[in-house]
């Protein structure tokens, strides 16, 4: 009786001594990776948000006043249907110019404008929440 005794508690210690080293091998080998942060502090696990983005460009540099010229660009980041509108700079203040349309399937635009204000414009393509650069076109 006294060997099935031996046995047994030898049998019990042995199973305790490999849980617990299991248990311990398993902590080591699954430990979760630190947060890496970026310099500005935050996550970099997280994507940084998409910025929209427009281009524009005019397809003349100089016009006649009240000629026509069009004024064509892409967005990125935009859904289709989006509406984008022409600024012109007059002073220090941007004033929105009655020519606006949606983007086309492709998020892209083309409009046809005419400016009457002589000398050099400068021009900008507004919607979604940006803006495009500014480019110029001169009105003789």
């Amino acid at each position: 009786m006294e060997r099935f005794r031996r046995a047994s508690v030898a049998g019990v210690a042995t199973a305790a001594v490999l849980a617990g080293s299991v248990g311990v091998a398993m902590a080591v080998v699954s430990p979760t990776p630190p947060a890496r942060t970026s310099a500005t502090g935050q996550d970099s696990a997280r994507p940084d948000p998409v910025r929209p983005e427009l281009t524009a460009t005019a397809t003349v540099s100089g016009v006649r006043a009240w000629e026509q010229f069009r004024v064509y660009g892409a967005a990125r980041h935009l859904s289709p249907g989006t509406t984008v509108t022409l600024q012109q700079k007059q002073g220090d203040t941007w004033v929105t110019l009655p020519a606006s349309m949606q983007l086309n399937h492709r998020s892209s635009f083309k409009m046809r404008v005419y400016l009457g204000l002589k000398g050099q414009n400068k021009l900008r393509i507004v919607g979604g929440g940006t803006r495009s650069p500014v480019f110029k076109v001169a009105v003789r």
